[in-house]
């Protein structure tokens, strides 16, 4: 199967899109200054455009402040010590206040709305050539709907007519702007868009990572339980424009939480060639990447700087289509030390940054609550999920650095070999720990425990700098040889979006919320499929050995008999956490302000203290009218309107 290759973008003032023309699995690049309608009506210009909008992913998904967007300020995850404003100021915790300016919010307006347009110029003109397929089209119909769903949840109701009129492909240079409701962008936009892409679109991709019938039922049932919640509306959190919780065809929250079970249902039922892979380690482990539970990713590559989207060597980790999400998730482990000697204390540093998926670039940027680990994960033995998402076990490899010496001594001056562990994260709290660091000193605030070489830490004592890394976005590299590879280099993985196994959670949530349901398909039914499968262990991930183990039976009888909306989020978070979706889960069941209230975590009195393991509860100050994220400035600042006009443009609150 051939795979889509990118270059870079051509920007232009209006729309930002590939110009490519196909040399077999190769898409080279052909400039060109300016768009028309012309140009996409030729197959140069449809397969230009289709391919930017695959390579338009690469702006949101990978970028580590578009993942902060979708992680801070909820139950997973808080500032992490190396953190500045562009991570702070949507914490709401009291270190930063969400500007439109400067909290990153924007990414998304800026990365969607060209390719909306580059999508619109191939739907409106594709169909003049009669080598172009609907098939093809579809793609573009399904990428528009994409990147709306995405814009009217993160904004509310946003502009249709990007100046030519409503869906219509634009190339003229337009100062002004009025925003859609959102019933006008679901009824009028994603929905219609969506259905003809699960017509359209094929069984099986066309190219590695295409578009297919499962991956648009996916995003139409999603959008159906999105909107349902909309229109229902528990908790009377405001929406902007300001607008009646109507549909515009008449039909009722009930309704669209029917079909969002009953599409999610057809897509399991009928799934193609996707499929729950048999554990959930191998879901995410990075030799096992491009797997058939991947319904859509956006893609990168370890063979080339140019079309991996950022340089494989060395990254700055900016706002482009950089992969360095992985980064923010990831404490400084390199800070942790050994000794040379076994009778006094010689600082060796025995875990050196490596390009391997446990390690990584660490930015300390995202710091996950002490919730997470007691309360998130509190069945580590049974449910592999917690092995399957953090790195708990941090193990010497001072050889790759060039370090000769055979063992190193670590905890109780206890000789370590390379690949042995030096830091473990303890699964539970323990007693007898010595914190004092006085005679074996870990230079990270880690503990000792009699007998034991490796330094530990306990859950309670999980801090803003020293936390499990995130395991699922770390590197992967088959080009590190014997050494550390490029640890700083942009990631060459590619980021997951969407994945076969969120349809049984968005068929639970609508079975949650009242949809008729099929048997056995209920929703303890559909979530104990996915618990099913997360007590199926094939891998013990932070002790580097496979491990046989089915604890299916014990996972599904803990299921509660009666499922609601608290358990799915819980479930949620335990399969997605880290990943971007926290934030758009609470907004969308209107738990955020619950859900992300207040926390706690180690290092109150200084955050930088690596010896600082004083907890303190956090409180945060969400207020309603925080579910819409601000217009970014860029926009309001394009605009040739009245202040009074920008400022009735902008979102309440901002």
């Amino acid at each position: 199967m051939r795979h889509i290759k990118v270059k870079k973008y051509i920007v232009t003032a209006l729309a930002s899109v590939f110009l490519v023309g196909c040399s077999d699995n190769i898409l080279d690049e052909k400039p060109r200054a300016i768009f028309t309608p012309d140009y996409f009506s030729t197959p140069e210009g449809v397969m230009g455009g289709i391919t930017s909008m695959y390579g338009h992913l690469r702006y949101m998904y990978g970028s580590g402040y578009f993942l902060n967007t979708g992680q801070i300020a909820t139950d997973e995850s808080t500032w992490g010590q190396n953190s500045d404003g562009n991570v702070k100021n949507l914490d709401f915790s009291g270190v930063g206040v969400i500007n439109a300016q400067t909290s990153n919010t924007g990414i998304v307006w800026g990365a969607t709305f060209p390719n909306i347009n580059t999508a619109s110029g191939v739907i409106e003109n594709a169909s003049k050539i009669g080598t172009i397929s609907p098939a093809l089209i579809a793609e573009a119909r399904f990428f528009r709907a994409f990147d709306y769903f995405l814009l009217v949840q993160t904004f509310g109701g946003v502009p249709l007519d990007l100046g030519a009129g409503e869906l219509k492909f634009n190339s003229s240079t337009v100062r002004t702007s009025v925003r859609n409701t959102v019933p006008e962008v679901y009824s009028k936009a994603i929905f219609p868009d969506l259905k003809q892409a699960v017509e359209d679109l094929p069984v099986a991709g066309r190219v590695t990572g295409g578009l297919t019938k499962t991956a648009a039922r996916f995003y139409l049932a999603k959008a159906y339980l999105t909107f349902a919640w909309w229109l229902e509306n528990p908790n009377n959190i405001p929406t902007y424009p300001a607008s009646d919780r109507k549909d515009l065809d008449g039909h009722d929250a009930a309704w669209y939480y029917q079909q969002a079970y009953d599409v999610a249902v057809e897509a399991i039922n009928n799934p193609g060639p996707f499929a729950l892979l048999p554990s959930f380690y191998e879901v995410s482990v990075g030799k096992n990447d491009r797997n058939k539970e991947m319904l859509l990713y956006a893609d990168h590559t370890e063979t080339s700087s140019l079309y991996n989207g950022g340089d494989i060597g060395y990254s700055g980790g900016g706002f482009s289509t950089d992969y360095f999400a992985g980064w923010f998730g990831q404490f400084n482990y390199t800070g942790v030390r050994s000794s040379s000697s076994s009778t006094g204390w010689a600082a060796v540093s025995s875990v050196q940054r490596e390009a391997e998926q446990h390690l990584g670039r660490p930015w300390t940027m995202l710091a996950p609550p002490i919730e997470v680990f007691k309360k998130t994960f509190a069945d580590k033995t049974n449910d592999s999920r917690y092995d399957g998402t953090f790195t708990t076990v941090y193990r010497g490899n001072w050889a790759k650095a060039g370090i000769t010496a055979p063992v190193l001594y670590n905890a109780n001056y206890l000789p370590i070999a390379n690949g042995e562990p030096v830091l473990t994260f303890l699964n539970e709290d323990t007693s007898g720990i010595d914190y004092s660091n006085s005679v074996f000193n870990s230079s990270i605030g880690a503990g000792v425990l009699p007998g034991r070489a490796d330094f530990v830490i306990e859950p309670s004592v999980i801090s803003r700098i020293c936390y499990p890394g995130n395991w699922k976005l770390g590197p992967y590299r088959t080009d590190n040889g014997a050494g550390l590879g490029s640890p700083n280099g942009s990631s060459t993985r590619p980021f997951p979006i969407a994945k076969f196994s969120e349809l049984y959670f968005v068929a639970a949530e609508a079975a949650v919320k009242g949809a008729s349901v099929q048997g056995g398909k209920t929703a303890r039914d559909l979530i104990n499929v996915i618990r099913a499968r997360a007590g199926k262990w094939t891998f013990d991930n932070n002790g580097n050995k496979v491990k046989t183990q089915d604890n299916s039976a014990a996972m599904t009888a803990a299921t509660p008999m009666v499922i609601d909306i608290d358990y799915i989020l819980a479930e949620r978070s335990r399969e997605y956490f880290g990943e971007g979706y926290r934030w758009y889960d609470l907004v969308r069941t209107q738990k955020w302000t619950e859900y992300g209230n207040s926390f706690s975590i180690a290092g109150a009195t200084n955050p930088n203290d690596w010896k600082d393991h004083t907890v303190k509860v956090f409180t945060r100050t969400i207020s309603p009218q925080n579910y819409l994220r601000p217009i970014p400035t860029s926009q309001l600042d394009g605009m040739q309107m009245s202040a009074e006009e920008k400022a009735a443009y902008q979102n309440p609150g901002y």
